[in-house]
């Protein structure tokens, strides 16, 4: 696909996944609108992206459903066109359910998954008029696969791809793809920044890089994959566990045992870092 004057909205843009796909679309020569709660991270952002591209920001929290109509208001006034969405905003309270939160149980679902169906919807009549486009959801290798301690965040991934299929379904022949990257662990501070928050297991698998999603997010706007699985050998550990749940539970105490000793030098080597 060539993305040369098509409009991208990027949710969750300011840092991360989000921030290494805008990067990415600016390369591209793509318009950008960035999308974050924050509004200093996305002004910075769109001060470096500014020299490639043309760059506007939009602070909201996509939980608001009105202040989702106006992004796309704010898209079609500044660009005139919208073109892909990324649904990438993210919210995580690790924990068992009894120990967390009710609310932040409820923003997990309404984060992850109710505001990416609001936006693709309001989204849908803007790629109709641009003669189509994608829709590419974030999702996460832990909704393939059930585990303690993420109980509401995974129902939210599962959910988000199983909407994202049924969508791809009602969307043959207009034009318009919907699409899913999945990604496992990712070096960004969703994790890196809570080491001791995050379970074990997550470090027993490769760890991704932003710019490894954002690129496998600019490839799904060009080809006909429905889901991108990353890195695919964790991809298919996770569907063995969920159709053989026995093994999931045979495996997981090795696993834990690896992801524990990948843990602690991450922590060592944040500790070296702090020292100098």
């Amino acid at each position: 696909m060539i993305f040369k004057d098509k409009t991208v909205i990027i949710t969750g843009g300011s840092e991360g996944i989000g921030a290494a796909t805008a990067r990415l679309f600016a390369d591209a020569g793509a318009n950008l609108l960035l999308v974050a709660r924050s509004k200093k991270p996305l002004e910075s952002i769109a001060a470096e992206l500014r020299d490639k591209t043309r760059v506007e920001i939009f602070v909201m929290d996509v939980t608001d459903a009105d202040a989702c109509v106006d992004l796309f208001k704010k898209a079609d006034f500044e660009f005139g066109r919208v073109d892909i969405l990324v649904n990438n905003a993210g919210f995580h309270a690790r924990g068992p359910v009894r120990d967390v939160r009710v609310e932040d149980l409820g923003r997990m679902i309404d984060v992850n998954l109710k505001a990416p169906i609001i936006l693709t919807r309001l989204a849908l009549p803007y790629l109709e008029d641009a003669g189509g486009g994608v829709i590419i959801n974030v999702a996460s290798l832990y909704g393939r696969l059930a585990s303690p301690g993420v109980a509401a965040y995974s129902s939210s991934k599962f959910g988000l791809r199983i909407f994202t299929f049924a969508l791809r379904q009602e969307l043959e022949g207009s034009g318009i793809k919907a699409a899913v990257v999945s990604p496992g662990p990712v070096d960004t501070g969703f994790i890196m920044e809570n080491l001791d928050d995050v379970d074990d297991i997550s470090f027993s698998q490769p760890m991704s890089s932003a710019e490894d999603v954002g690129q496998a997010i600019l490839d799904l706007c060009g080809n006909n994959i429905a889901e991108q699985a990353m890195p695919r050998s964790t991809g298919i550990l996770a569907n063995v566990g969920y159709l053989m749940p026995w093994l999931s539970r045979f495996l997981r105490p090795m696993l834990e045992k690896k992801g524990a000793r990948v843990k602690a030098r991450y922590k060592a080597e944040r500790r070296r870092k702090a020292a100098e």
